[in-house]
């Protein structure tokens, strides 16, 4: 998990290459969950909020410019 104090240090390409990472990985996990292959469910919810957190920093950037 990443501290929201690095994701702000981040570039905007940084960021954008970070979101389609964590959807990446969401969905993976999902898969995963579906075939009853994935024994830690909760890393599904980590990658939510971790997708939510890098998103929401990118839409403060996109308002203050």
């Amino acid at each position: 998990m990443t501290r929201p104090r690095q994701l702000r240090e981040m570039t905007d390409a940084d960021l954008k290459a970070k979101v389609a990472e964590l959807r990446q990985s969401l969905f993976n996990l999902r898969t995963r969950a579906a075939t009853k292959d994935l024994s830690n469910i909760t890393a599904i919810r980590q990658e939510r909020r971790e997708l939510a957190r890098v998103l929401t920093i990118l839409r403060q950037r996109g308002i203050k410019q």
